[in-house]
């Protein structure tokens, strides 16, 4: 079960990294995904099996995802964080027949 850590409170404009460690690197790929209250969750952030990303239109030029294979860690690097940026973030680890998905990590950004 992937486990996410490095959430928090920051100003906008601020910066944050989330990590996410499994127990090993999902064969299909890994991604963060975001829910805020009263929402949909939503994908942020993918990186393939070979190393591709894919970021949602909403924070590209801003997140950078990226994985550690030596170590297991999936990160996700946030910059100029705005308020809609605000939601709980979660990590997925796909196997492709089955996902797995953390319990999440909260970032708020407060303007």
């Amino acid at each position: 079960q992937p486990v996410e850590s490095g959430g928090g409170s920051v100003q906008s404009g601020g910066s944050l990294v989330l990590s996410c460690t499994v127990p090993t690197i999902s064969t299909c790929g890994q991604a963060w995904h975001r829910q805020a209250p009263g929402k949909e969750r939503e994908l942020v952030a993918s990186i393939s099996s070979l190393g591709t990303p894919a970021y949602a239109d909403s924070v590209k030029g801003r997140f950078t995802i990226s994985r550690d294979e030596n170590t297991n860690t999936l990160y996700l690097q946030m910059n100029n964080l705005k308020s809609d940026d605000t939601a709980m973030y979660y990590c997925e680890a796909d196997w492709c027949y089955r996902q797995d998905f953390g319990q999440g990590t909260q970032v708020t950004v407060s303007s």
